[in-house]
């Protein structure tokens, strides 16, 4: 059975249409986290917008090292009806925290960020920093059930 290549290039294409991503990390006491933002894309970066004083921007702002994962829809109308699983996209990430005017910068996410709320909100940027593990992405919907023709290991670049 021949494969699909995935490049770099297919990987961030999908990033860039999908606005949902789970970001992990590790707290200062060890304890893992995970939360589900809504993020837009400039050029090779995700940005999203979070409270600053929740404890996403508190860890995260700690830490710096995220893990993100990316559903991207699959199946169209079908999946309306059939349960069709997602394709994922996975990559370790370094995040760094800006003020709230960094949203400017990135005109997408200024229109995620409703004015009343600006003033309380960062930013964090966050830049692929290892190789991106996908499943499902670039192989047809029958050939998800089997992993080794479904996973992938993409370098960045």
């Amino acid at each position: 059975m021949s494969r699909s290549i995935v490049t770099a290039g297919d990987v961030w294409a999908a990033v860039s249409k999908a606005s949902f991503a789970v970001l992990s990390h590790v707290t200062p006491g060890g304890a893992p986290r995970s939360s589900g933002v809504l993020y837009a894309v400039d050029g090779d970066r995700m940005y999203v917008v979070v409270a600053e004083n929740s404890w996403k921007a508190r860890h995260i702002r700690e830490e710096g090292m995220i893990a993100v994962t990316v559903p991207v829809r699959r199946g169209g109308l079908l999946s309306l009806v059939a349960p069709i699983p997602p394709a994922t996209i996975s990559f370790p990430a370094i995040a760094t925290v800006h003020p709230p005017e960094h949203a400017e910068r990135v005109p997408r996410l200024a229109r995620l960020m409703p004015p009343e709320r600006r003033s309380g909100c960062v930013v964090l940027e966050i830049r692929p920093a290892g190789p991106y593990v996908t499943y499902g992405l670039g192989v047809p919907l029958p050939a998800m059930r089997d992993t080794q023709r479904s996973r992938a290991r993409v370098p960045l670049r």
